[in-house]
């Protein structure tokens, strides 16, 4: 062997170990939006979502949810049970927790400790209009440092939703940044909704907000929209079947997979869906027929979605 060869023999193992040293990408589960099946319970919420092609779910565990907070301990664990046996992961759960404070907190987390469910969805902090930002900020990291707290005492981690417009804290996503610094981004952290960070920043802005969520990035939220004018001439968001709205899909799951993300994913349907956008339980205006089809069309593009960005 001359010595080329052995310097091209060497060169293409180089690169051959080079390619195996390289983590896979993650394979993402869709976990769908219980809100979304409010008008059906147990077997037959089970059924829906396996339906619709989803892989997981996202049960709602607060006050008019699938479960309600005071019969978290009584009603979450049937639940998950009856989930598991029809082929549904429950990797997390979206609580109505603000803080530690919040009433049966403690209740929900060791029920969740209990189920083996690391992940809840939390937040719904607001700015005040008349109290400078700086100030707002110091005294929200002590409310998050003592939710921390708690989350270490059960193994869990709390996923901040962020939502878009007025008064939300959490909508430019740099805020959060600010008061999770500092924090263990496995008890308190960010869940990620591209539609939402779209809205407020649908040129560059959700890219850069995607990326300060660096190591606090645990969950993301999908859904699509466009701006129209309503009824007054005013513009504003508009909900979308997923894919046919503004949100760039195939550029953000490629930041998803370069990131290395593997957390939940949660897909939400809140265009209109007969009622069914808003959570509602009944005087459904389509018949759920029409609603679980639109569901499966929206679960059908996502899993395409993560086909082509190597995330399934």
């Amino acid at each position: 062997m001359t010595r080329r060869d052995l310097l091209t023999s060497a060169a293409a193992l180089a690169g051959t170990a080079a390619l195996q040293a390289q983590p896979a990408s993650p394979k993402l589960k869709i976990a769908i939006f219980s809100k979304h099946l409010q008008f059906l319970q147990g077997a037959d919420l089970a059924k829906a979502a396996k339906d619709t092609g989803a892989e997981a779910i996202d049960l709602t565990v607060r006050e008019g949810g699938h479960v309600e907070p005071a019969r978290v301990k009584q009603d979450l664990p049937p639940l998950v049970k009856l989930l598991h046996d029809a082929g549904l992961d429950t990797p997390m759960v979206t609580a109505g927790i603000l803080d530690a404070t919040t009433p049966f907190a403690a209740d929900i987390l060791g029920t969740l400790n209990d189920l083996g469910i690391k992940y809840y969805r939390w937040g719904g902090f607001k700015w005040e209009k008349n109290k400078p930002i700086q100030q707002q900020l110091d005294e929200l990291r002590p409310r998050v440092a003592a939710l921390a707290a708690l989350n270490a005492k059960y193994q869990a981690t709390a996923m901040y939703h962020t939502h878009s417009g007025v008064g939300q804290v959490g909508a430019s996503i740099w805020d959060l940044h600010e008061i999770l610094k500092g924090q263990d981004p496995n008890l308190v952290s960010v869940n990620y909704d591209i539609g939402h960070a779209t809205i407020e920043g649908g040129l560059g802005g959700w890219i850069e907000s995607f990326r300060i969520t660096g190591q606090h990035l645990k969950g993301i939220a999908v859904k699509d929209f466009i701006w129209q004018k309503n009824a007054k001439g005013v513009w504003v968001e508009a909900w979308q079947p997923l894919g046919t709205g503004m949100v760039k899909f195939p550029q953000f799951f490629d930041m998803v997979r370069t990131s290395g993300f593997n957390g939940p994913l949660q897909l939400h349907f809140e265009y209109p869906l007969g009622g069914a956008e808003n959570g509602k339980a009944k005087d459904l205006t389509m018949s759920p027929t029409d609603i679980l089809a639109a569901m499966k069309r929206d679960t059908t593009a996502l899993h395409n979605l993560l086909a082509a960005a190597k995330l399934a």
